[in-house]
């Protein structure tokens, strides 16, 4: 199977040039101006449009159980909705139980996922630790491509990693060649946090900010990455939300610290004002963690995304409708964590990003693809557009505009964070595994069509981690 993409302007995250693209059997087969059409290949029109490698999100939580309900996108509603964003690879997380088999857990998402239409691969979290984990870790990595682990130093008496399991786990992981992860933010500040606002009588969504303020973020930010330098090991920090959490991820990197930094595309342009909305519904669709913060939190992870101290965007896909997000109405530690967002991230990057000079189009591409695919040991199979890579690109046109609502996007949840807002620059066309997916409003995703990516041990960066340490 053929598919050439004929007139466009490819741009990935360091140049651009006028070519057409050939595809063949999934994988990018030739690039060069005025190529010919093999017989029945088919040809995609790219007049006027940028073609560039599909996005990664490397943070989404499909059919995730949690809170007592599940996340109401499914692996193949929410990778359909995905590609018709332009994103066309995900990394999803294994959250196994507190003392549940992480092979166990492992193998019922690699179940949940064999419905998904785009290509996905998995972190997988560490929310217990004895020698079962310990070797459970290794088989993982060694035999099944898990290059990363999660931690999330939240959610206290579920699935929170305290400081021992931290450091057993971020030691494991050195030994393995695995990238740690975490979610920062202090779990047991959270909790008494939570407890005090419960009993002043402060039990709507406006509580849910005041329980998770940017000094909890902050702390748990600077604590693990103090731990991973005391390891050796590099980190990779999700959604981060705060100031304080980039500073201290800014500082670690001017240490000489191998720190990454995730940002969602909600909080580079919603606000806190949400949690205050009268109508309980809309207030508690927005409830996530880490919240949406004051609108000085935002400049200041545009600026950290600028600088390069915040590498790649993200969604934290976790979608809850208003029945589920109902079971906190009297108490908004019950409200389930989580929101949309995957079919808007990458619009809503560019529309904010570029069209506002923050960022250029090669670095949209790298925030959006390039760097998940090198962080996460995926480049150049994805997140480039050169021959050999697969064929997962995006034809996007930056004049072509839409209005972001849950009446029109194919999330399956009934409510949009992004809601009215008007974007210009969009996915106007598709193509995963070299098949035209999305094309200009006519979504073709196929269920089961995406496959898992293992991904290689010991990236680029492991070996020069391990050079610096052991010059020291």
């Amino acid at each position: 199977m053929s598919l050439l993409i004929r007139g466009g302007t490819v741009v990935d995250a360091t140049h651009s040039y006028r070519a057409d693209v050939l595809c063949v059997d999934g994988r990018i087969a030739q690039i060069s101006a005025d190529l010919a059409a093999p017989a029945g290949a088919q040809v995609v029109d790219a007049g006027g449009l940028l073609v560039m490698p599909g996005g990664i999100d490397p943070h989404t939580h499909m059919e995730l159980p949690f809170m007592g309900t599940v996340a109401s996108d499914d692996f193949y509603s929410g990778t359909a909705a995905g590609l018709a964003g332009g994103t066309t690879a995900i990394i999803d997380f294994v959250i196994p139980n507190p003392r549940q088999n992480l092979m166990e857990a492992f193998r019922a998402w690699r179940g949940w996922a064999e419905k998904a239409a785009a290509d996905y691969a998995f972190h997988v979290a560490v929310t217990w630790w004895d020698e079962s984990v310990h070797r459970d870790m290794g088989v993982l990595a060694q035999e099944h491509g898990v290059q990363s682990f999660k931690h999330f130093m939240a959610y206290k008496g579920a699935i929170m990693a305290d400081d021992e399991i931290l450091v057993n786990s971020f030691r494991r992981a050195l030994e393995l060649g695995a990238l740690p992860t975490v979610h920062a933010e202090n779990g047991e500040l959270v909790f008494q946090l939570q407890r005090e606002l419960l009993a002043r009588g402060i039990t709507g969504p406006e509580g849910h900010p005041l329980s998770r303020p940017p000094a909890v973020e902050g702390e748990a930010a600077n604590r693990a990455i103090r731990i991973a330098e005391v390891i050796g090991v590099p980190l990779y920090i999700v959604h981060n939300s705060a100031r304080q959490a980039v500073e201290a991820i800014a500082r670690a990197r001017g240490e000489g610290q191998r720190v990454f930094g995730e940002v969602l595309a909600g909080h580079l342009v919603i606000d806190d004002s949400v949690y205050r909305d009268p109508d309980f519904s809309r207030a508690a669709a927005h409830v996530m963690s880490p919240p949406f913060r004051a609108r000085e939190h935002q400049e200041a992870l545009w600026q950290a995304l600028q600088a390069g101290h915040l590498h790649t965007t993200a969604t934290d896909h976790c979608a809850f409708c208003a029945p589920q997000k109902a079971a906190g109405r009297d108490d908004f530690s019950k409200i389930p964590n989580g929101c949309a967002g995957i079919e808007d991230r990458m619009a809503v990057l560019w529309h904010y990003g570029v069209n506002s000079g923050r960022l250029t189009p090669h670095e949209f591409v790298a925030a959006t693809s390039t760097n998940a695919a090198r962080i996460f040991n995926l480049y150049p199979r994805k997140g480039a557009v050169e021959v050999g890579a697969d064929a997962d690109l995006v034809l996007w046109d930056p004049a072509g505009t839409r209005t972001i609502s849950a009446a029109t996007h194919h999330q399956n949840v009934d409510f949009n964070i992004f809601e009215g807002r008007n974007v210009r620059g969009i996915a106007r066309r598709t193509i995963a595994a070299g098949r035209l997916v999305w094309d200009d409003g006519v979504l073709n995703a196929e269920r089961g069509a995406g496959r898992y990516l293992p991904r290689p041990l010991n990236p680029a960066y492991f070996e020069a981690n391990t050079r610096r340490h052991a010059v020291r």
